[in-house]
């Protein structure tokens, strides 16, 4: 995936999962290793929370589609690397907190 193009849209809003369509994937293990760190990486990146929630339901048995969707997800994330919430140690302790009043 390091040399995959990158996509601006993080789902296909036509694409519906089923935890019955495809084949099984070949390798289940490299499967849950990929949503298993993509749930880790939803920490720092909220937009995923969702897509990411919902590739994870099919962790019993990843089917090619799911499979297709982690990829999907992946070259999102290589074209949003600067995207996210920005973590950082401070001294300070004082807690600052920011909300959008409009509505």
């Amino acid at each position: 995936m390091a040399e995959c193009h990158s996509i601006a849209t993080l789902v296909d809003a036509r694409a519906k999962l089923s935890a019955s369509d495809g084949t099984p994937v070949d390798n289940p293990t490299e499967y849950r290793s990929l949503a298993g760190a993509l749930q880790y990486l939803t920490l720092t990146r909220p937009d995923l929370a969702y897509v990411v929630q919902h590739v994870c339901l099919f962790m019993h048995d990843p089917r090619e589609p799911h499979l297709a969707m982690i990829k999907r997800i992946l070259r999102y994330v290589k074209g949003s690397l600067d995207h996210g919430l920005s973590i950082s140690s401070s001294s300070a302790s004082t807690l600052t907190v920011y909300s959008n009043a409009d509505g």
